[in-house]
């Protein structure tokens, strides 16, 4: 997607923030882009733009093994209530073995540091998976490539621009309590 040769790129904006706002124009989305102090952290993030904390969307890409030897890619984008459920995506994708990419794998692939991954892929080796509790929300709001920077966009423009595999891929989030609990109760 080409950049808005009309507006000259601004400096120091990564490239997936520019072709977010591009694709979102392009498809005449009624969002609203929301500067505020940099934070990269889900639940502060949201606390910052005013939303519910559901209404997040948390990215994050795993690295999905079916061989030894392979492995695939997949930006999950869950609530930010909930957690990424590893063995759902395994599941989902076939592969045997699964866990979170590197950082520096996360960022070469989403094209923006960790803390403003979008919940859009413009690399063809990640695989945009999106959860289905997410989408039940009227709008979804996630930093845009920008830890200073978010959108707030309606989740019926989101699923036009996007066009995501949905499937149920989060889970609760662990109860802290509960597992320092069973912490507890393995090492006696």
């Amino acid at each position: 997607m080409p950049p808005n040769r009309d507006r000259p790129e601004p400096v120091g904006v990564p490239e997936a923030a520019v072709r977010l706002q591009w694709l979102a124009d392009h498809h005449g989305a009624a969002y609203r882009m929301i500067p505020h102090a940099p934070e990269g952290r889900t639940r502060e993030a949201s606390a910052l733009r005013g939303h519910d904390l559901a209404q997040g969307a948390k990215c994050l890409v795993v690295a999905a093994r079916p061989t030894k030897r392979t492995c695939r890619y997949i930006l999950a984008v869950v609530p930010g209530d909930r957690r990424v459920d590893l063995d759902r995506i395994g599941q989902l994708t076939g592969c045997r073995r699964t866990g979170f990419a590197g950082r520096d794998t996360a960022e070469r692939l989403a094209g923006s540091v960790s803390g403003s991954i979008i919940p859009f892929s413009f690399h063809p080796d990640l695989e945009l998976i999106v959860d289905e509790e997410l989408l039940r929300h009227e709008t979804l709001y996630f930093n845009a490539a920008r830890l200073d920077l978010s959108m707030a966009l309606p989740t019926a423009d989101y699923l036009r621009m996007a066009r995501p595999r949905t499937a149920r891929i989060s889970a609760p989030p662990a109860d802290s309590t509960a597992e320092a609990a069973h912490s507890a109760t393995a090492i006696s």
